[in-house]
């Protein structure tokens, strides 16, 4: 039985998905999540019924990326339609991250950041909020410039919401065993979710690139319950935070009762980054705080 259950996961990994190795036609393939293939809907021509609409909403957990781990570092790479319409079956549940990219949509380093989480044993699902239909540009990168659609954290909490509970009726996935976690517009969505649905519940959550400061209440802060630890990131110098209205750190907005943790790196090359987790030290930080807080 065994024997046949092992032969059943590798013809899944063979038949249905992507080599793990093949980088380079993954990251094309993801083109249309990210700001250099969106076409973006003007701000004018959004309205509140567009945050939660249930289509758009749908269209983002279809196209939501995914990552399985297999056996000794390896990995399945898929997306939800994909997994959702194979006849095939993975014989285990994981521990599992949902993950949201940043302002810019999906990028290399987002597929390093869920590649390295696989690999570490951790599923990961990326809701890509730009698979949406209307989708406004919320910032500038080479301005570093944020903010550019306010609302736009209302609609990455929707997705984000979404994808946290629909994970919890998937097969390989532990519902005991669901993080959440993201970088920059990710992180500020990761520290200011909120739901009293107990189905939209995670056991910790990673910021990364965030300082939870700002002007705009709803940006401010960290929202997770007591029962939900935080890890923030931070370069003390990152040059998307160097203004008076997003100064700051994440330290004082924790529960220093639960576990959560605040690490800011204000010496060295890592205090002038934004993108934390290409650095192994960063990388074995979360992989700690993950483990730790695995049921």
């Amino acid at each position: 039985m065994a024997n046949i259950k092992r032969l059943s996961f590798l013809l899944f990994s063979a038949l249905v998905f992507f080599n793990a190795s093949a980088c380079a036609q993954t990251l094309n393939s993801y083109s249309q999540f990210a700001n250099s293939g969106k076409q973006f809907t003007p701000a004018s021509k959004m309205s509140s019924k567009d945050w939660n609409h249930p289509d758009e909403l749908e269209r983002v957990w279809q196209a939501s990326l995914v990552r399985i781990p297999s056996e000794e570092g390896a990995y399945i790479q898929t997306n939800i339609a994909e997994i959702t319409h194979s006849s095939l079956k993975v014989n285990k549940q994981f521990p599992t991250v949902i993950y949201m990219h940043g302002c810019s949509g999906v990028w290399e380093g987002t597929i390093r950041r869920i590649n390295f989480l696989a690999k570490n044993g951790f599923a990961v699902i990326v809701p890509p909020s730009f698979a949406r239909e209307k989708y406004p540009r919320s910032c500038d990168i080479y301005r570093y410039e944020g903010g550019l659609y306010r609302e736009i954290i209302k609609m990455r909490q929707n997705d984000a919401g979404n994808a946290i509970e629909k994970a919890k009726k998937l097969h390989w996935v532990d519902k005991n065993n669901v993080f959440l976690m993201g970088l920059s517009e990710g992180g500020i969505t990761t520290a200011t979710f909120f739901s009293k649905n107990k189905n939209r519940s995670v056991n910790a959550r990673v910021v990364e690139g965030w300082t939870c400061t700002s002007t705009w209440d709803e940006y401010k802060g960290v929202r997770a319950p007591k029962t939900e630890p935080v890890l923030t990131l931070l370069g003390s110098k990152d040059p998307w935070f160097q203004n008076p209205y997003t100064n700051g750190a994440c330290t004082k907005f924790l529960n220093k009762r639960n576990g959560s943790k605040s690490v800011v790196y204000r010496k060295g090359n890592l205090s002038y980054k934004h993108e934390l987790l290409e650095d192994q030290e960063v990388k074995n930080v979360v992989l700690e705080f993950l483990q730790q807080h695995i049921k």
